[in-house]
């Protein structure tokens, strides 16, 4: 035995790596499963591994500076650069192809807009509550003013980490803004002072009995319980599948996540593609009603928009009915999610541009816009997109991947297999670690801080007090070669509907304010 170990132990290190090399080179040959490896034994390897980083040689070696998506290497290091309180300024100027189709400029007032001495702006150069009110016209017993524009859009605690939850509701509640629960129910880490949306879609998680459907009686426990939470959203679709329920698969359910959802542990959850609770236009208003009129708060739907059949439907029975959702959240076609599939990912739902061009037509036509806060979600989270939004007439922007950006995402493109090297979008308790919850949600508050204050100072260029101000005269779109620019009015071909506004401090002086305002006064 010695004298083999001895044998052993006088190879040289070469050999050894020779022997290895020769092993894979034998594995490869034998095994059919990898047509490239076989044929080319040992070196076929390379092309797996490259191929494996390919993202990322490409989003730091290859592609240029605008070139990327879902969001490029400007957009994320403003992002961070916000966050952070670094500086998030360019010189030398625009590298961005002003030319280009679709981009958009904003035509600013030859005298700007000045505050007074006075002016809620004056000392917090952030405030930005939202010009109108969830739930005022259907009269709810609790109606809500966001006290932010930009606010967290439907991330649920499964898909993001414990860590990461707890992180932007720290966060959002320093920003003054609210926080969607997403559809995986009210979890501990949504429940560290933001006020929050309580969003749940066809698998019911948090209100659901145990066979799957719709518990009112959960759902009144849970408002009850839960103060801070001041509006419900049922979603109807997703920009990134609609129509498509979603699964989480068994390993990542622990018995933390079990509880909340009121599932069982290790076993994959499916969430239908439709609803139990209702399947017409008709029991739709029904069931928000009957939500709204048994908890008090504002109830609103989220939806892709595609079909407008059933929404003409719907604004048709809000008509007559004189009821009807208190806020609509308007999902765009390039909205993200932690798994989709890229048929739908690529071309189900409309971009977000186009689909809330429709559906705001629609309700206007009705008559319907005053009674309704719309929110905008999809790549909206920066503050030329935003003033964009809100010349449509969007009233509330949501943020999801730019606030997961501002608290560590990096854009790895792997929330699907639950290995996120950020910790931001996995259930591992080692990736985990890496977050600082207090430094994370600074980062969150700074960046939606930030983003306020530079949509505020440029509605003031523009020669407004409010966003809600913009009209569709005041953005322009590059489109093509015989129309070199359309303002938004002659693109869509609407007008938007004038939103009532008093000034920002009759927004602050009001008693439906949310974001702690009131309480920090």
């Amino acid at each position: 035995m010695d004298d083999f170990l001895d044998f052993l132990g006088g190879i040289p290190w070469w050999a050894w790596l020779l022997i290895v090399l020769g092993l894979i080179a034998l594995r490869d040959v034998l095994q059919r499963k990898h047509t490239i490896s076989h044929n080319f034994p040992v070196i076929g390897h390379i092309r797996y591994m490259l191929e494996s980083i390919g993202p990322e040689l490409r989003q730091y070696l290859v592609a240029n500076n605008r070139e990327e998506l879902p969001f490029n290497r400007i957009e994320r290091g403003w992002i961070y650069a916000s966050a952070k309180k670094e500086n998030n300024y360019e010189g030398f100027g625009t590298d961005r192809d002003i030319y280009a189709y679709h981009h958009l400029f904003i035509n600013n007032a030859m005298i700007p807009y000045k505050i007074g001495k006075d002016h809620p702006n004056k000392t917090d150069k952030s405030f930005l509550p939202c010009a109108k009110v969830m739930g005022a016209y259907n009269k709810r017993k609790r109606p809500f003013r966001p006290g932010s524009v930009i606010n967290i859009s439907a991330m649920s605690f499964g898909s993001l980490s414990a860590k990461a939850v707890e992180s932007l509701n720290i966060g959002a509640h320093k920003a003054h803004a609210y926080h969607n629960t997403g559809e995986g129910g009210l979890s501990p880490y949504h429940c560290k002072g933001a006020d929050v949306v309580f969003h749940f879609g066809t698998g019911y998680f948090g209100v659901r009995d145990p066979d799957g459907t719709f518990s009112m009686e959960k759902m009144k426990q849970l408002v009850a319980d839960n103060p801070h939470v001041r509006a419900i959203e049922v979603k109807l679709s997703q920009g990134a599948k609609p129509g498509k329920g979603g699964v989480l698969p068994g390993k990542k359910i622990t018995k933390e996540i079990a509880d909340i959802r009121g599932v069982e542990i290790g076993k994959d959850v499916l969430s239908p593609p439709t609803h139990s609770a209702f399947s017409t236009v008709p029991e739709l208003l029904d069931f928000i009603e009957d939500i709204a009129q048994n908890t008090g708060l504002p109830v609103g739907i989220k939806a892709a928009i595609g079909k407008l059949d059933q929404w003409k439907e719907l604004a048709r029975e809000m008509k007559e009915r004189g009821t009807g959702p208190d806020f609509i959240t308007i999902d765009g076609g390039e909205g993200g999610t932690g798994a989709a599939p890229p048929s739908f990912a690529d071309h189900v739902s409309l971009p977000w541009i186009y689909g809330f061009a429709d559906l705001y037509k629609l309700f206007q036509t009705a008559g319907l816009t005053e009674r309704i806060v719309f929110v905008g979600s999809g790549k909206l989270g920066f503050p030329a997109k935003a003033a964009m939004a809100f010349s449509m007439g969007v009233d509330v922007i949501n943020v999801a991947r730019e606030a997961m950006m501002s608290i560590g995402c990096i854009q790895a493109q792997i929330c699907h297999t639950n290995r996120c090297p950020s910790g931001v979008a996995t259930q591992s308790k080692w990736l985990q670690r890496g977050i600082d919850v207090p430094l994370k949600s600074d980062r969150l508050d700074q960046y939606f801080k930030t983003f306020r204050k530079e949509l505020i100072e440029i509605t003031h260029a523009s020669g407004y007090e409010h966003p809600c101000q913009f009209t569709m005269e005041d953005v322009e779109l590059n489109m093509d070669d015989k129309n070199l620019s359309q303002d938004m009015r002659s693109t869509f071909k609407y007008i938007k509907q004038p939103v009532p506004f008093e000034g920002m401090q009759s927004l602050k002086d009001c008693i439906h304010l949310g974001g702690s305002y009131q309480t920090s006064n």
